[in-house]
């Protein structure tokens, strides 16, 4: 089924059921305000009779009353499940559309000095990752943004993302259910520091001389006492005077359980929420072999998350038994049944602690691989690219922009077929050059973090992604436009420099200098990059730069994106040329705008007036 009737689909038939589910609240909320006051007035009606009429009549009214308290939560759970399954599938429907404000943006992600990143609008508003992000935590979140900064570089780690990736698009249920899930019982940003802060706290209890102590003497001492008075060693006395004397020096211990009982229950809550997401990943039979060894890394020490926080969550209800004054006044006179109940819960920390973190890594890494899953499904029209082991190559055939609208993208194609090699694009202004570079490098990051590419065809071998296509200066840094540049230049130098391969794409090097500094810069940059067996594409104004094909033959190859003039009107066909670029339009729209553009002649004119040469 096409994406668009998935999705629209999946809202009728939710919106149905949102329509069923609050009915049925509506007719339960009657019914427990006909139950509550059909008691009170039962109740006071029957006062003055016989007791037993009374009591059954109060059965009759309150326990059904309670029963439809507890259906009257799941009802309101089901119904913010049901409004969160609406949204999100109108959310996905949207994105379809080109429309992709309600998904994060990633804001925090934005760095002017990365490699690529700042270049490629990777984050912030309209960007790849807003196109991209599914995620439902923070820890999903964070490794998406951290996969497309950092991507993968060899064959081997990119086709076992690539079939992860297949496995997770044809389950459309499951990662609605997981992001659903992970919205509904959505944890705090930071959910991650504090885990760790508490993970890393030492447990104070547990192995401290004075617990044991009291945890193993307390009952012997009990138990000596009891057993002695009832042979009438000594009197029955002695056992209840140090059964009081236990009671009220378990009063000092009520804050420090209370503390922990707090403690642990938040981060248990908070656990739980991604616990949940666990089981449904746990009830799928995956196809992937990457998947079936993230599936193994959810367990804590050969059990499951689920069964290790149930258990924790069961040591906590426990401690609620000394809300009961009568029980507290047994347990704690016979046993210390507080202290008993810490070391339990501390030793839960110390069993299981250590694999949390890793855990919820894994958790974050499932919700992360869900939005690629949910971005491939999204475009069934894109290709996975064909990865191979020669030193470099990057053939693309029809290859767009994922984030241009399908009916404005021109596609066109690339190729980089060996090590060294350069492409090198002229054009006019607005022609499409720079849209071109960044289709290239945007396509070249999804090939490699294991998603599907807006290409009919994409061949490629990867390398380290490196761009220069924006630089600003900073007054803060008293760093000039060049400089930032240049130093820029400098970092990619260095890096082929120490042996790395790079993919590096280059848009108008040298732009703050003068035309005759600009050319020779532009040429000695480009043959230290042959020297240095580099691959990559350069676009530029200078005509010039288009010579070095006739000194790097089969190296090095023009193409060009021209710019048309019929009558009086400038036109783009926005598709790559072989060659040079022989049109350019910057006069031309000048002109357009109301500038005075002199010709020639009155140029020359000028110039001789007034000495110029």
């Amino acid at each position: 089924m096409e994406p668009e009737k998935h999705y629209a689909q999946r809202i009728s038939s939710t919106e149905l059921e949102l329509g069923k589910v609050k009915a049925r609240i509506m007719r339960v909320s009657m019914l427990r305000v006909i139950l509550f006051v059909a008691g009170i007035v039962g109740i006071i009606w029957l006062y003055p009779t016989d007791s037993w009429i009374l009591w059954l009549w109060a059965c009759c009214t309150f326990v059904p009353f309670f029963v439809l308290v507890k259906i009257h939560n799941r009802l309101f759970y089901r119904k913010a499940w049901l409004e969160v399954q609406k949204r999100v599938n109108m959310e996905e429907l949207a994105g379809l559309k080109g429309d992709y404000s309600c998904f994060d943006r990633g804001d925090e992600f934005v760095d002017p000095e990365h490699l690529y990143s700042f270049d490629l609008d990777l984050f912030g508003r309209r960007s790849l990752f807003q196109a991209v992000c599914r995620t439902c935590t923070c820890f999903g979140k964070k490794r998406l943004a951290h996969w497309m900064q950092a991507h993968l570089k060899t064959k081997a780690e990119i086709e076992c993302r690539q079939e992860i990736v297949k496995d997770l698009s044809v389950r459309a249920d499951f990662r609605e259910q997981f992001r659903i899930a992970g919205l509904v019982h959505q944890g705090n940003p930071d959910d991650e520091e504090n885990i760790q802060s508490w993970i890393q706290a030492p447990c104070q209890y547990v192995n401290a001389l004075w617990v044991k102590l009291c945890i193993w003497g307390v009952p012997l001492i009990n138990s000596l006492l009891l057993i002695t008075s009832l042979f009438g060693l000594i009197s029955v006395q002695w056992f209840g005077l140090s059964f009081i004397c236990f009671v009220i020096v378990s009063f000092g211990i009520i804050k420090r359980a209370t503390r922990i009982q707090e403690d642990y229950g938040k981060q248990l809550k908070t656990l739980n929420g991604y616990a949940r997401l666990i089981a449904l990943a746990k009830k799928e039979e995956w196809k992937s072999e990457g998947m079936n060894r993230l599936m193994e890394r959810l367990d804590m020490d050969g059990k499951s998350p689920v069964d290790a926080l149930l258990q924790l969550s069961n040591e906590l209800d426990r401690l609620d038994l000394r809300n009961n004054q009568l029980l507290y006044v047994l347990l704690e006179g016979s046993i210390f049944f507080q202290l008993q109940q810490i070391v339990r819960i501390e030793r839960w920390k110390e069993r299981y602690g250590k694999y949390v973190m890793d855990w919820l890594e894994a958790v974050g890494e499932l919700d992360a691989l869900c939005s690629l899953g949910t971005f491939a499904y999204n475009r069934p029209h894109y290709v996975y690219p064909v990865l191979t082991d020669t030193p470099f190559c990057f053939l693309a055939s029809e290859m767009g922009h994922p984030l241009m609208p399908e009916q404005q993208c021109v596609k066109n194609d690339a190729a980089i077929p060996s090590r060294p090699y350069f492409l090198i694009i002229t054009g006019a202004n607005m022609a499409g050059k720079s849209t071109y570079l960044r289709t290239i490098g945007v396509n070249y990051l999804l090939a490699c973090i294991g998603a599907p590419v807006c290409c009919r065809s994409l061949t490629l071998c990867p390398s380290q992604l490196v761009t220069s296509l924006r630089t600003s200066d900073s007054l803060s840094d008293n760093e000039s436009y060049f400089f930032a540049e240049l130093k820029r230049l400098k970092r990619i130098i260095d890096l082929l420099d120490e042996g790395n391969e790079l993919f590096i794409i280059l848009d108008e090097i040298l732009k703050g200098t003068n035309s005759a500094d600009k050319q020779k810069g532009s040429f000695d940059l480009i043959r230290q990059f042959m020297r240095l067996r580099a691959n990559g594409i350069i676009a530029t104004h200078d005509l010039l730069l288009g010579k070095l094909e006739d000194q790097f033959p089969g190296y090095i190859r023009n193409y060009c994106f021209e710019a048309d003039i019929t009558d009086d009107e400038l036109t783009f066909s926005y598709r790559l040329r072989e060659g040079v670029a022989q049109n350019m339009n910057a006069c031309f729209l000048m002109k357009k705008m109301g500038i005075t553009i002199a010709d020639e002649k009155s140029a020359d004119d000028r110039q001789k007036k007034y000495g110029c040469s």
